[in-house]
């Protein structure tokens, strides 16, 4: 009895949920139809993805060979899924097993769960049900066993694990199989359905100021801007931890003095900032293609599958997708957690450039393997963490127009710079709400305007 009402309640929760539309390809046949009004087109409009640039759109066609249309469908497509993808998993609860964006425009939505009873409520909502054997708690708790372990136990033999979300499982990637087995024996983990890949790849530094401007460190290191931020007047821009050391000096691309490393994190993250004197102003302008600037609207956590591109001092504008959220990799310098796992290309020089999707700041380069000759795999060290563990704010386009609205005194009332992950609640003008996907808030992102980023409950 109890079973079929918590069965109920979900699919009811579920059902409440307002339709979300996405958008395809328009095809030379026929134009799509406008999408439906709604949370979905909603999200698209608040998040800034319905006027992305055209520098933006060349690149997404070059590394991700689609046409312009497609481009266009595809960012308004992972912005829509996102919200939709946080409805679902406030629905699922403990059942929720990842979601992820599939397909050239990322026009299928996919988002998994552990009980086959939750799968007609999914489909109502337009998404493609998967049912899974393990929720997405307990991968994220076998990986966790593996980062602990690495804490005490190291080796150069197994470079990188992460949770692979469609696939359902945990994946150590290992040099040799040998090395795999003591790894995963050391964490009691043998015979705990990790699945080993076996590679040669090895993950390395991208060592050697907008957002993918160069600058250089002591005089001696060169590594890329990520974002620009500011710590009340203090205005400064985030990087990579491993580019420099509190107190380290660095000058600008132009090589003019520029400011000073305040706190820098690695390894275990791979997070830094920098505070700029006043010869130099944060501003929401990161480097695109061709060096042309484009701006910053927010720090929305994009799914995996989604499109993402990077920006840096060597190698300058390339796209591709993210692989997977919450990835490990065993740096020869130490082992870092929580990065995020893409196939877009980088080179040395590289670290620290910002990596955005849409008009989100998603994060700044780690390190990674291969090169933009050849191809390769590059990890970006989310920004959300860096601003909610240094206390910094993220210089956006919105922060510069938008009023913040009333506020509520609440213990846990919402509050603007502060960073919520996806499932936290607040309270807002006397009404409490649930986050849908993980982001800083922005002034004009008070949670009764944004139902791409917040759900009333009750």
């Amino acid at each position: 009895m109890v079973a079929r009402h918590a069965v109920g309640a979900r699919r009811a929760a579920l059902t409440a949920l307002g339709a979300l539309v996405l958008t395809t390809a328009p095809s030379a046949a026929a134009a799509p139809p406008p999408p439906a009004p709604g949370p979905a087109s909603i999200a698209a409009r608040t998040l800034d993805t319905v006027r992305p640039s055209a520098r933006m759109l060349q690149a997404m066609q070059r590394d991700l060979g689609l046409t312009r249309q497609q481009a266009k469908a595809r960012l308004t497509n992972e912005t829509e899924a996102g919200t939709r993808a946080g409805r679902l998993r406030n629905a699922l609860g403990g059942h929720f097993a990842g979601a992820w964006v599939r397909g050239a425009t990322s026009a299928e939505l996919t988002v998994a769960t552990t009980h086959a009873a939750d799968v007609a409520a999914i489909e109502a909502q337009g998404a493609k049900a998967a049912v899974v054997t393990t929720p997405l708690s307990t991968l994220q708790a076998l990986k966790e066993r593996l980062d602990a372990t690495a804490g005490h136990r190291r080796s150069h033999n197994t470079p990188v694990w992460y949770v692979d979300v469609p696939a359902n499982r945990v994946v150590l990637q290992a040099t040799k199989k040998s090395a795999a087995t003591a790894f995963l024996k050391a964490a009691g983990l043998e015979a705990r359905g990790v699945v080993v890949r076996v590679s040669a790849e090895r993950p390395k530094l991208r060592a050697d100021v907008v957002g993918g401007d160069a600058y250089y460190i002591d005089d001696n290191a060169r590594c890329s801007v990520g974002f620009s931020v500011t710590k009340g007047d203090q205005q400064g821009f985030v990087s990579a931890g491993h580019c420099g050391r509190p107190g380290s000096k660095t000058t600008g691309y132009n090589r003019a003095d520029q400011g000073t490393f305040q706190a820098s994190t690695f390894p275990g993250k791979d997070m830094s900032w920098v505070a700029v004197n006043s010869a130099w102003t944060a501003t929401p302008d990161y480097k695109g293609q061709g060096g042309n600037r484009a701006q910053i609207a927010g720090s929305v956590q994009a799914l995996v599958g989604a499109s993402v591109c990077r920006s840096g001092s060597t190698s300058g504008w390339h796209c591709g997708t993210i692989q997977q959220l919450g990835a490990t990799v065993d740096y020869e310098e130490g082992t870092v957690t929580g990065l995020t796992r893409t196939n877009v290309c980088s080179e040395p020089g590289d670290s620290g450039g910002p990596f955005v999707s849409g008009a989100q700041a998603q994060g700044t380069t780690s390190g990674g393997s291969g090169d933009c000759t050849s191809g390769g795999t590059t990890f970006f060290q989310p920004v959300n963490p860096i601003l909610s563990d240094f206390g910094l704010t993220l210089k956006t386009a919105s922060s510069q127009s938008g009023a913040q609205g009333p506020q509520d005194n609440a213990a846990d009332a919402w509050r603007s710079g502060r960073v919520y992950e996806a499932g936290d609640t607040v309270s807002h003008a006397g009404v409490r709400y649930q986050c849908l996907q993980t982001h800083q808030a922005q002034g004009a992102w008070s949670p009764d305007g944004m139902p791409s980023l917040w759900q009333q409950v009750r």
